[in-house]
Parts: structure tokens; sequence; C-alpha cells
């Protein structure tokens, strides 16, 4: 569907209603600034998507009879939530009164009304429907998690993914394990070398916002890693087994208890693919995993520059080179490499980061970027790592078009790839 005209801007009343303003166009955000969004940028809400009120804001919207930009002042202003596989083009844009609360960690795109359909600027950067909404059962969760606890009645591994992961948080990775598909999640480390302003599972207690989930406890063996993932890459359908999740601290801190699992998963089984999510920080301890059997990793990053990088991970005895060495070493292994690339429009098109991403990937062979939603309150993050000014931008979508026409051999999507999309039949479907 086409618009032909940009959407209305939506407001909430405060009590969980949302509404639409016709005295205004709704207007996105890139940086600090609320700018138009091309009539051509906006897409239908995805099934799975969410609108948030964002109390203590109001919207920016522009006056539709005079052009003039100005505030909803009807009520607080909205924000969508875009579900896996889609990649936002503009955060919502608002003004922040004194006394709003700091947003909590989710992704905050631009949302408006248009032909009783609610819209977001975004594009579906992935095929894969590993994560999309309608294709989960909870009923076929729930026996699933009842059946593999059972067959794993002492695993504290497969104990965490079914009660913490698949149950409590609803994790689409850990339900599709439960599922007997796909990805299965392999949670390593309960402890990290970075202190990331975004953590989702360790906040300070200093800070205004508490993190989305709890971490990994306890630190697994070896043996209760093969256990179970073992048999997932053995009978699932384009089964991949992936150490790092949101749920812990950095796998590369247990590259050796990692190291062990995958010498022994490799003598049982041969058949799909095992990834590490990872802050890159630890090349030797890549090149001790690749060396293992490892096939694939993605390092998870908020820009291709240091100045922009450091002061968002906060690491501890590592640095931005490390990052950069570890994605090289599994290319030297001839392995599959990612960037997990935190998009946040008004930084990610800058010029400035358009450059050094060019370099990244020309320096590192890079196999994909993943475009990732960035989940965090837009002005606490830039005040965070102290942007005041993010420079000249391109937009997201041309940022994509650009980076694609140099790179044509770079793949774009959301998730790790199975061992067959690696081997080369990357344009494969996944069926429900």
């Amino acid at each position: 569907m086409s618009l032909q005209q940009s959407p209305y801007i939506l407001y909430s009343d405060g009590k969980g209603n949302i509404f639409e303003d016709t005295s205004l166009y709704v207007t996105g955000r890139s940086g600090w600034d609320a700018v138009p969004v091309p009539y051509d940028e906006w897409i239908e809400l995805p099934h799975g998507g969410q609108l948030y009120e964002l109390p203590g804001r109001r919207g920016i919207g522009i006056d539709v009879k005079t052009g003039d930009m100005r505030l909803c002042e009807k009520g607080w202003a909205v924000a969508g939530f875009i579900p896996p596989a889609h990649t936002g083009l503009y955060l919502a844009a608002y003004e922040t009164s004194a006394d709003a609360p700091t947003l909590p960690l989710f992704c905050y795109t631009a949302a408006g009304w248009y032909d009783n359909k609610f819209f977001v600027p975004a594009v579906r950067i992935e095929r894969d429907v590993r994560q999309d909404c309608e294709g989960y059962d909870q009923k076929k969760v729930e026996s699933g998690v009842k059946r593999i606890i059972k067959a794993y009645p002492n695993n504290r591994l497969v104990s965490h993914l079914a009660t913490n992961c698949a149950l409590t948080y609803q994790c689409p990775a850990a339900r599709n394990y439960f599922l007997d598909r796909w990805e299965c999640p392999v949670p390593s480390s309960p402890a990290c070398n970075a202190n990331c302003v975004g953590c989702i599972s360790l906040q300070p207690g200093e800070e205004p916002i508490v993190s989305t989930q709890d971490r990994l406890t306890f630190k697994p063996t070896a043996e209760e890693i093969v256990e179970f993932t073992v048999p997932h890459l053995e009978e699932a359908p384009y089964p991949i087994i992936s150490f790092g999740q949101g749920c812990e601290g950095e796998p590369l801190l247990m590259w050796e208890t990692i190291r062990e699992a995958i010498t022994e998963i490799r003598k049982h089984t041969q058949k799909g693919s095992i990834n590490i999510n990872t802050n890159g920080s630890k090349p030797d301890a890549v090149k001790a995993l690749c060396e293992a059997g490892l096939n694939s990793i993605r390092v998870s990053t908020n820009s291709a520059r240091r100045e922009v990088y450091m002061p968002y991970y906060r690491p501890n005895n590592y640095d931005f080179d490390d990052i950069i060495e570890s994605l090289k070493v599994v290319r030297k292994y001839n392995g599959w490499t990612s960037i997990n690339y935190f998009v946040f429009p008004g930084m990610t098109d800058s010029i400035a980061e358009y450059e050094s991403l060019r370099k990244l990937i020309k320096d590192t062979d890079l196999r994909m970027i993943q475009w990732r939603n960035f989940n965090i309150d837009p002005d606490w993050y830039l005040g965070k790592i102290g942007v005041t000014d993010t420079g000249e931008c391109m937009g997201v979508k041309q940022l994509m078009h650009e980076i694609h026409e140099e790179f044509p051999d770079l793949k774009f999507g959301y998730f790790n790839p199975s061992i067959e999309r690696i081997k080369g039949n990357y344009e494969m479907d996944f069926a429900h």
C-alpha cells in the first residue's frame, strides 16, 4: 500500500486509550531532530507490533493546514514497537518534559494512523519467519517444556531455558527450542566484561531503569550443554545452537567450557551450525573456538566508530580494536561473521558512521549485517554517550541502499543464518 499523505499523529489519554489527531501529520525523529517521513517509508504496523504511551512527552506533528511543526497537546506521545525481522527507520518524535520518567528498554519507532490502520516507518529486513508471533502456539510450547524437562530432569540449563526464558519472558528463541526447531539458545556465562548502558540483564541500582530480565545465575558445565544441544542439532530443521543470549553475561568469559562443549558436540554430530553471540572482546578465545569447530560469530555493536562504541559498552580490559580482530579471526577460519548492529536513526545513518561502517566491512570481510532495533530511551542514550550533534544524516533506508550497492555479497537480515543458508542457499524461505 503506497500512502498519498503522511499518517496522522497518535496520542494517549494516560489510561491505555490511543487516539488520532487529524489536525497533525506525524513526524519521525532522526538524532535530536523531528523531520517529515517520506510517504514510501511507511508500512502497516506488522502483526505482533504494539503501541506504547510515552509519559511526560508530547508528540511533534506537522499542522495539516499551515505546514508548521507544533506539539500535540491532547495527550502523551505514542511510539510503536516493531517485531523481530523488521527494522525501524525513524524514532518517535516528541518533546520531553523535565519531570518525564526515563523510558524502559524497548524500541520507540514513530507511529501514525491512516485509512483505519496503524503505520510505522520500517522495512522487513529478514524473510525468515522464525520469530513471527503467529508461528507460536503457547500450548505446544508448554507441552514441549514438560516433555523436555522430563527428558533432562537434572539439567540446570534446560530448566533455566524452560522456566525463565520460555515461560516467564516468552523469549522467542527459547520457545523455538521447546518447539524442536531452528535456533536453540545456549546461555553460558553469568558474568560480563562490559557495562553496557542499555544492558537488558543487569542495571546498577542508581540507574533510573530496571533490567528487563534476570541474568543467568550459574556456570553451566560442558556436559549440561552437550546433553541437550546434540539432539537439537541432530533432529531439528535448519538447526543452530547459539552461545550468548540477552539473559546472560559475556560467553567468551566461559570460553574454555564452550570449547570443551563444541569439541564434544562434534564427536557426536556434524549436523547444524554452532554460533556465538558475543561482544568479541577476546580474539584469542575466538581463535580457540574456531579451532574446536565454531561455525559463526555475531558481534554486537552500537557503532562502527570507537568513539561511539566505548562510552556505551564501557568495557573492562578490552578495546574496540578487539571486536574487529575477532571478526577477522573467524574469517581466517572461513567462518560466517555478522554484526548485531543497533540501529539508531540519526546516528547509524550519519555520514561519519557510514564511512566507518564501510571501513569495517572491508577490513573484516564481513558476511552479514543484522539490522537490529535499538531498545533504549533515545534522550537517555544520547545523553549517556555525550552526543549533542549527530552530524549530517542520509536516512536509514538510504544507508542500507548505499551499503548494498557497494557490497552486493554482504547479506542483510535479523537472525543468525542456518548452515544451509551460510553454504549458499541464503534466500531460502522458512515455513511455519
